[in-house]
């Protein structure tokens, strides 16, 4: 029996959750997960500046109220400036506060923060200090950190420093990539170096581990779990254009392996496609939700036994009224699905990390 995760106060009614990413991961798309069988998401990284700032940086923060269990990931360089933003966080309403350490992308890194920290232990330490203080009690902490730097002993010994600042802390969690900072995403995700981590770490009082990386499709989900000891599992870009990951991973939590193999129907992609198209209309105007999904779209088509053709369709997209009719004409007749579990190519990063943009 896979025992259920627990953030501090927060108690999780699955072991799997949705990564903030990059990109992708808005409300509207965080929605769709959650209608899937989705326990908990991350948002993307969010830049201190824009939510002390105010305006339109803040506005991109406000929740939905159907958007809980929700943590708020911070990204910033100055302990004083994150730790309002944390206040800012918890003043709109958010379960969680989470502490980005892991994006690689190198602006982010030249301006310290990020991945950055991760080579300096004790900036990274002060900002996990100044945050924790900014919040209290008033919600759980978590990090989201990589394996490393890079693979030297010297980057390994400043990961355990970090990883232990975040215990002595208070800290309620850590997710772990299992991926180095200067590995960005290529290459295997290193599972021995999680399975390491449990061993060392697992079974302190408080403290909840989670992996990240390589997660493709429902069973890599409780694969993790068996091969590396974690509490809970990030599911990152194998999400994207693919929400039936969670249902298909609750279905394999309730022990039912054929419905945890079944795709998604033509129709109930339909449905998907549309819903997830009308909630990012709501939420940044049918203009912007044109060009925001065409990149859902691809993804989406992964799923449909035409996918080639269906991509290029999704690509000219310019509307709600396009985008109904890419339904109407690769969607009107019901039938199999195929299997979207094939790895995505690298330009889908988990957090490709560009700077934090308010929409």
């Amino acid at each position: 029996m896979t025992a259920m995760p627990r953030l501090g106060k927060l108690q999780l009614d699955a072991p799997f959750f949705q990564a903030g990413l990059a990109g992708y991961s808005d409300t509207a798309m965080r929605l769709v997960a959650r209608r899937h069988g989705c326990p908990y998401c991350v948002t993307e990284a969010l830049l201190d500046q824009f939510l002390i700032q105010g305006g339109r940086g803040l506005k991109s923060a406000e929740l939905d109220p159907q958007d809980h269990p929700i943590a708020g990931q911070l990204m910033g360089s100055h302990p004083a400036d994150i730790a309002a933003g944390a206040k800012v966080l918890l003043g709109l309403g958010y379960d969680v506060i989470d502490v980005n350490l892991a994006c690689p992308v190198k602006k982010i890194k030249k301006k310290s923060r990020g991945g950055h920290l991760m080579s300096v232990p004790e900036e990274a330490a002060a900002i996990l200090d100044a945050v924790k203080q900014a919040v209290g009690d008033d919600a759980p902490c978590t990090v989201k950190l990589r394996r490393g730097s890079d693979d030297t002993p010297e980057a390994l010994a400043n990961f355990h420093k970090i990883f232990q600042s975040t215990i002595d802390l208070g800290y309620a969690g850590a997710v772990v990539h299992g991926r180095s900072v200067k590995q960005k995403y290529l290459g295997p995700s290193n599972w021995d170096f999680l399975r390491g981590l449990t061993d060392q770490y697992g079974g302190t009082d408080n403290f909840t581990i989670g992996g990240s990386g390589d997660v493709w499709q429902a069973s890599d989900i409780f694969k993790m779990i068996d091969e590396t000891g974690v509490d809970f599992v990030s599911v990152a870009r194998g999400c994207i254009g693919n929400p039936w990951v969670f249902t298909q991973a609750r279905a394999l939590l309730a022990g039912d392996t054929q419905a945890a193999a079944t795709p998604p129907t033509i129709y109930q992609q339909r449905d998907v496609l549309l819903e997830h198209f009308q909630l990012s209309v709501g939420l940044h105007g049918e203009q912007l939700a044109s060009r925001l999904m065409r990149k859902f779209g691809i993804r989406f088509s992964r799923h449909h036994p035409s996918s080639e053709q269906v991509k290029q369709a999704f690509i000219g997209v310019i509307g709600l009224p396009a985008w109904k009719a890419v339904l109407d004409k690769f969607y009107g007749e019901d039938g199999a699905g195929v299997g979207g579990d094939a790895a995505l190519p690298e330009e889908a990063q988990e957090a490709a990390c560009p700077e934090p943009q308010s929409t």
